[in-house]
């Protein structure tokens, strides 16, 4: 495991960093862009689930399911206290050919370069350990839900906007951010409820 934990300081240096790392590799396994984010913070993991499901990646089958599991592990030992976070080898294992991940990155730049404009540490006491651990608790509940967003179209990609915002809130220091994704969560939450009535 890596001993330090890089600090991104906007969603174009995490995307750089996963670039960075997939060069020259003919498949890219979770565990190697695990360890480039920094398997030991929730904050760049959720970050990264959120970018793959938003991704076009995320219309692999199974993928949704797969980032769900991780997010779920994570939030849970976030909310235990546990300082490391422990992933099974089975997931880690799990890979993608270099030239997927890195179209899939490509088309991410443009929203990401758009999107850092906007971000600015503000109302931090959002973002610091009490709002880590509720921001932690809403994205678990997410991850509950996002197997089932695997038959219905363009529900994951909306899951992985609302991950997304809660991972470049706790990285950038943004509370309104964070404010503006839990907003968006219950707009999500409520939209699904009624599709499922």
């Amino acid at each position: 495991m890596d001993k330090t934990t890089p600090e991104f300081a906007s969603l174009h240096q995490l995307l750089d960093h996963i670039a960075r790392t997939a060069e020259r590799q003919e498949r890219v396994s979770l565990d190697m862009v695990v360890r480039a984010v920094g398997q030991r913070s929730f904050a760049p993991l959720l970050l990264l689930v959120g970018i793959i499901l938003f991704s076009p990646i995320s219309g692999i089958p199974g993928v949704p399911t797969l980032m769900a599991i991780l997010v779920l592990l994570v939030a849970v030992q976030l909310l235990l206290g546990r300082r490391h976070f422990w992933l099974p080898q089975w997931m880690l294992k799990r890979s993608i050919s270099e030239k997927k991940l890195l179209k899939a990155l490509d088309w991410l730049r443009r929203p990401a370069r758009f999107i850092d404009r906007w971000l600015q540490p503000r109302l931090t006491f959002l973002v610091r350990r009490t709002g880590t651990y509720a921001i932690a608790a809403i994205c678990a509940v997410i991850a509950l839900g996002l197997p089932a967003m695997e038959i219905i179209p363009f529900s994951a990609t909306t899951a992985g906007l609302a991950l997304t915002a809660f991972g470049l809130a706790l990285v950038t220091h943004d509370g309104l951010l964070a404010v503006l994704a839990f907003l968006f969560t219950a707009l999500l939450a409520m939209v699904i409820a009624l599709g499922l009535m």
